[in-house]
């Protein structure tokens, strides 16, 4: 008997022990997502009131008609030349050749389309599908400069890339904050449409966070800015902006069955493009985190379908049939929304992901 009150002594002091230690796991990680809460809260707090500063301190922001808005982006806007070498045939070797046409010289080929200075020492950004395989580009300013242009880098999942112009003292476009757009909200599209350089038309945010089927399995973030501006091929790579004058989006594609502009326009997103316009610059490639799961919408959230192995969503205890609602404290109602924001962090960041789990919410943080 007293070996049996020993054994459940023991078990109860273990017990305890046990209890205590998982409690202090769990105190520690709750412990750190209320810290890392606080940092993001801290920073949206300190970036809000940046933009506020900045505006205030200069008069021409605060301007509120079009004409102004238009006026202080127009000299920011560039046009795009590409040129895509035509393979060179060899020599005819016969009279019969020649006389038949083989020994044409194959044609060069030459698109268009528009970019946004943004910074002064002569970064442009554009669209991907604009200079992707280009032999040649270059652009030319407001003024009528032309200057030969490198590709930096190029990002087809975003479709994005990164030109630079040697020189300084380039007029830079002033970005925005595309998080804060409202459905509604007039904006200005501007850009070179069928070799019209520096057109600008107007319209209204129709929606945000626009995806397109993927029939391809293409890897792809999209979270397009819908809007009625009209946009025609010429367009791509031109800017998106707010009636501030500030870069919103780069302008990117339509939906049309005749191949011109039919009242769908689409933007990425600026914050997407300050995010790989910086990694370009400070790294010389896209660096993009990895959360490690598989996803599908529903009428509830985006439901992580799969967690994948040795992933950090695994590490960090993401399971199957959760429902994220938020990725540092920004919330997602769609996959793509999800890709956005990890696809804003790089490798070796954390995130904060909320998920509904049994009906029961939850704060994970994750390593990525």
């Amino acid at each position: 008997m007293k070996k049996g009150l020993l054994i459940a002594t023991l078990s109860v002091i273990l017990s305890g022990i046990v209890s205590y230690v998982v409690a202090g796991k769990v105190s520690a990680q709750t412990n750190e997502v209320r810290e890392f809460k606080n940092e993001l809260i801290n920073e949206q707090n300190d970036n809000r009131q940046d933009r506020k500063i900045v505006r205030s301190d200069k008069d021409i922001m605060t301007a509120t008609y079009f004409s102004d808005a238009a006026e202080l982006a127009v000299n920011s806007v560039v046009y795009v030349k590409v040129v895509k070498r035509a393979a060179r045939q060899q020599s005819p070797s016969s009279m019969f050749d020649y006389f038949f046409g083989f020994a044409n010289t194959p044609q060069d080929q030459v698109g268009i389309g528009s970019g946004v200075i943004i910074s002064e020492d002569g970064y442009i950004v554009t669209n991907n599908h604009v200079v992707s395989g280009a032999d040649e580009v270059q652009v030319t300013l407001y003024d009528n400069s032309v200057h030969d242009a490198r590709v930096i880098g190029t990002d087809e999942a975003t479709d994005l890339a990164l030109l630079k112009v040697d020189g300084t003292g380039f007029q830079a476009l002033e970005m925005g904050d595309s998080d804060e757009l409202r459905l509604g909200e007039w904006v200005l599209a501007i850009g070179s449409p069928y070799d019209l350089r520096s057109t600008i038309t107007a319209g209204i945010v129709s929606a945000k966070g626009r995806s397109f089927p993927n029939y391809d399995g293409s890897y792809r973030i999209e979270s397009f800015i819908q809007t009625d501006a009209a946009v025609n091929p010429g367009n791509s790579g031109g800017a998106l902006v707010n009636t501030s004058g500030q870069l919103v989006g780069i302008n990117t594609s339509i939906v049309s069955l005749t191949g011109s502009y039919t009242g769908y326009a689409f933007a990425v997103p600026v914050n997407i493009v300050k995010k790989i316009t910086d990694d370009f610059i400070e790294y010389g490639s896209v660096q993009r985190a990895v959360l490690g799961i598989a996803m599908r919408d529903s009428d509830q959230g985006v439901v992580i379908a799969d967690v994948r192995a040795e992933t950090p969503a695994s590490a960090a205890g993401l399971k199957p049939g959760d429902i994220i609602k938020e990725i540092n404290l920004n919330q997602v109602k769609t996959a793509s929304e999800v890709q956005v924001q990890v696809g804003k962090l790089r490798p070796g960041e954390k995130a904060v992901v909320t998920v509904l789990r049994d009906n029961v919410q939850k704060e994970i943080m994750v390593n990525l």
